[in-house]
Parts: structure tokens; sequence; C-alpha cells
């Protein structure tokens, strides 16, 4: 990664990975290290940081599947390096790792794909049900979604996203 590229870490579902060889990944939301994770995070090294928001786009995974009953059960976290003015503007909030990818975001520019195992789909499925309620504040649904965090997404390399496809599908 060059210095003029970020790592940015795209939420996403297997529909959504299907579309990417034609159309790449939407604008919208994401996750990267952002200067208020930093400030919050002052004790964190690169990795952690790069974990916490990884972690997040993992979360606002349940939520894409929330809204397509149709997708597989399993979290999809695309990671991408694109430059830095594809980002609009970071959520300034202290700890925020929120981002906006301003433009669609080429295949060229996916550096590794990361899908839920198949062990994971039950759990996964769960926090889908609930994941409105645990954002409302709710300590069991928070602990349901919280319990996908127990399943670590499969790697894969962006060459690799035909088998995967098949294999998930």
């Amino acid at each position: 990664m060059t210095d003029d590229l970020v790592r940015v870490y795209v939420p996403a579902t297997v529909p959504m990975l299907a579309r990417l060889h034609d159309e790449g990944l939407a604008a919208g939301t994401a996750h990267a290290v952002t200067p208020g994770l930093r400030e919050w995070y002052a004790e964190g090294d690169e990795e952690e940081l790069e974990y916490v928001a990884f972690t997040r786009a993992a979360q606002d995974a349940l939520r894409l599947l929330r809204d397509d009953p149709s997708a597989p059960r399993r979290r999809v976290v695309v990671s991408v390096d694109v430059p830095a003015a594809a980002l609009g503007r970071p959520d300034g909030e202290l700890g925020s790792s929120t981002v906006q990818l301003t433009g669609s975001v080429e295949t060229r520019a996916v550096a590794a794909l990361h899908v839920d195992g198949a062990e994971a789909t039950g759990d996964v499925a769960a926090a889908v049900e609930v994941v409105d309620q645990a954002l409302a504040g709710d300590p069991d649904a928070q602990f349901t979604v919280d319990g996908t965090e127990d399943h670590e997404l499969e790697w894969y390399d962006p060459s690799e996203l035909d088998l995967l496809l098949r294999t998930v599908a």
C-alpha cells in the first residue's frame, strides 16, 4: 500500500460480492482508521486500530443482512485500498471509524475478501434478527450480536472470488 492509499473496510453481503465483478462496490458507508479513532484509542497500535475498524464493518454487515432476507447469513467485509480523495470527510465523532466512499470501488482496489464460515450462520442469523434492538440498547440483543464476534471471518484473496461465490451461494 502506498502513502496515498487508505485501507477501508466495506460491509457487504454475498449478493453484493456477486455484483463485484461487473459493478464494483457502490459508494456508501465504510470503516477505516480515522483521526477520531486514533485519538479515542491512543494506546492502540496500527494493527489494533485496523481491527476495530474491521470489526465495526462486520457489525454493519449484520444490518445489510437484515435488509436482504434472501442473502446467505454470512457477514462479508471487503478490504479495499482507495485514494484518500475517494473518501468524504470522516465522521468527526471521537472514536468513530465511519467514512464515506464517494464513488464506486473497482475490483482492482480490492485487497482481500472476508466471509463468515458455514459454522457461523446460526449465530449470524440470530444476530440479524435482533441487531436493531441491540443498537437501541437492549443488553440481551447486544449479547446475541456480540456472539458473532466469536467467529473469525475467513480470508480470501480477490482472485478467489468466483470460487468463494460457488462455495457460499
